[in-house]
């Protein structure tokens, strides 16, 4: 993997060290220490900060903890600090397999920021892609259905184009594309309005909710779904989780040769979900899509910069099932993936 860049500032370590504790999936309690202190210590001047660290009252800071602290006075005294070179190195290997596929990736179709259930500010999130050597990264919060994921209003998600134009201008020739997770609504419509998703470069569709609808329906609310002239990704098809902190869930039952069938026709994507409690869809599903003649994205579901670095488990499971690498929508750069987006 590519080593998260420092060079000597504190604020840079903690970042660095909480995309470590992402990276290997460390307790939610550990990371928050540390994007936390970075932030309260990003509110400072740079001189502030190291005043502080060598006088030693950086934990006077609300939000700085002894840790942390001993972090940025080492980073400021010597450059680095021993717990971020030892996590560094700890790191250097792929999180799986798939690295020749993951080298040919040029972006990644499925991220979240703090606008809604994800961890960091959209800013550090495609800093982050960048970092990890993607040309393009799709910002794809969710839709207002999802209130649990404080999913945006089209009102919301208008603002958000302000914040993405100053992301690119910042970070060009980086490009960070104007994206949604829609959820597919029970009775197979999209929730966002028509001119909304017009104004985006990507459109990831997925059912969040009733899951364990029976079969019959469930194929019924797919196949709408993909259906819709504006969707370009089915996400995350089945539903299921494998491991983790929410525990585990079966995939949801639907015909797949039918929503695969659709997906072929309407020209949608289906989605190689790289989160390790997804890795959706199940191998056998993976395989079917592959000889419906489906095309792929390859995404992280990324939640936080850390979780950027996944892509290696779906790569792995896209070369395990023979995905064809010209099937993949993201090998390609920002010209042609938008040329795709207009394919119909």
């Amino acid at each position: 993997m590519t080593r998260v860049p420092v060079d000597g500032d504190p604020i840079a370590a903690l970042r660095a060290i909480a995309f470590y504790y992402e990276r290997e999936r460390a307790d939610t309690y550990r990371v928050k220490a540390y994007r936390t202190a970075a932030d309260r210590l990003a509110e400072l001047d740079r001189d502030e900060v190291e005043q502080r660290a060598r006088a030693g009252t950086l934990t006077d800071l609300k939000g700085v903890g002894k840790k942390t602290a001993g972090v940025v006075a080492e980073v400021v005294s010597t450059g680095t600090a021993a717990s971020l070179e030892e996590l560094a190195a700890a790191h250097e290997a792929p999180v799986a397999g798939g690295v020749e596929l993951r080298a040919v990736l040029r972006g990644d179709s499925h991220t979240h920021s703090t606008w809604s259930d994800g961890g960091s500010d959209i800013l550090e999130m495609a800093r982050m892609a960048r970092d990890l050597g993607h040309e393009w990264m799709v910002l794809t919060d969710h839709s207002q259905n999802l209130t649990v994921a404080n999913g945006l209003s089209p009102e919301r998600r208008r603002r958000q184009f302000d914040v993405i134009t100053e992301v690119n201008e910042e970070l060009a020739p980086f490009r960070l594309l104007r994206g949604i997770e829609v959820d597919i609504l029970e009775d197979g419509s999209i929730d966002a309005p028509d001119d909304l998703l017009e104004e985006l470069d990507l459109v990831v569709a997925s059912v969040h909710s009733k899951l364990r609808t029976p079969s019959e329906e469930m194929t019924a609310r797919m196949v709408c779904g993909v259906s819709h002239p504006l969707v370009d990704v089915l996400g995350h098809c089945t539903g299921r989780l494998v491991t983790g902190g929410r525990g585990t869930r079966p995939p949801s039952t639907f015909d797949a040769e039918a929503v695969f069938e659709a997906c072929l026709e309407n020209g949608v994507a289906v989605e190689i979900n790289s989160r390790p409690e997804r890795l959706d869809p199940p191998r056998t599903l993976l395989r079917q899509a592959v000889e419906a003649g489906c095309e792929f994205m390859i995404d992280t579901d990324a939640h936080a910069p850390g979780q950027l670095d996944w892509q290696p488990f779906g790569c792995e499971r896209a070369v395990e099932c023979e995905v064809p690498v010209d099937k993949i929508v993201n090998t390609r750069p920002v010209p042609e993936l938008l040329e795709w987006r207009t394919r119909l």
